[in-house]
């Protein structure tokens, strides 16, 4: 685990939290809350009704994993004095839950314990969401890219009026996290690595949004 990533990771969380509310830390928003409604939309991506053939969308589940992670890593810096402390912390937690045996190998019962401890503690269990990233083999380093690209998707949306309720998520029938998915696999791994990666990013989606 890169603790930079780490540190970039967190750095554009608190930015994209600034564009929503200039005082974010002080409004006590419930980022469980928001965490446990992401956990349900993730399911109905996975599947889980007997009485129709469903098949697992792993590209939709990991989108949805990273919505957990903008919600997760809001709660971590609720409670750390500064981006570097929280680095510290949150690369400490991935370490020790790396040693941790999965609870269960049944991915839905997985995301339901998570979402239970979300509920009851209201705190973010490193040890599970670790474990549902694995069961969709998602690892760090997509982990990184992947939530570079929907912070970039949620700061368009947000300078395209979704505050106001004027911005569309549905581009041409598909639903605008589908078209980022496009662009990522589009867009070479080396844009990520040179820094350039979110501002190419932003581009793609002013360009796909005007064009559709």
């Amino acid at each position: 685990m890169n603790k930079t990533q780490v540190a970039e990771m967190l750095n554009l969380q608190n930015q994209i939290n600034t564009k929503v509310h200039e005082d974010w830390r002080n409004q006590q928003f419930e980022w469980y809350r928001a965490v446990w409604v992401e956990c349900a939309e993730l399911l109905d991506h996975y599947g889980w009704k007997w009485w129709k053939k469903q098949t697992p969308d792993i590209k939709q589940v990991q989108l949805e994993l990273i919505d957990i992670w903008h919600f997760g890593l809001s709660m971590i810096l609720e409670l750390q004095d500064d981006i570097n402390t929280a680095a510290d912390y949150v690369v400490s937690e991935f370490q020790q839950s790396s040693a941790h045996e999965s609870v269960s190998t049944d991915f839905k019962i997985l995301l339901e314990q998570f979402t239970g401890q979300v509920l009851t503690e209201k705190t973010f269990n490193f040890a599970l969401f670790l474990q549902l990233l694995n069961m969709v083999e998602l690892d760090f380093a997509e982990l990184y890219r992947t939530y570079v690209g929907k912070n970039v998707l949620n700061r368009f949306r947000q300078d395209n009026g979704y505050q106001d309720g004027s911005y569309q998520k549905t581009w041409k029938g598909r639903e605008d996290n589908e078209w980022l998915q496009d662009i990522l696999e589009e867009l070479k791994q080396e844009e990520c690595v040179n820094g350039v990666f979110s501002e190419v990013l932003y581009q793609r989606l002013v360009d796909t949004y005007s064009r559709l």
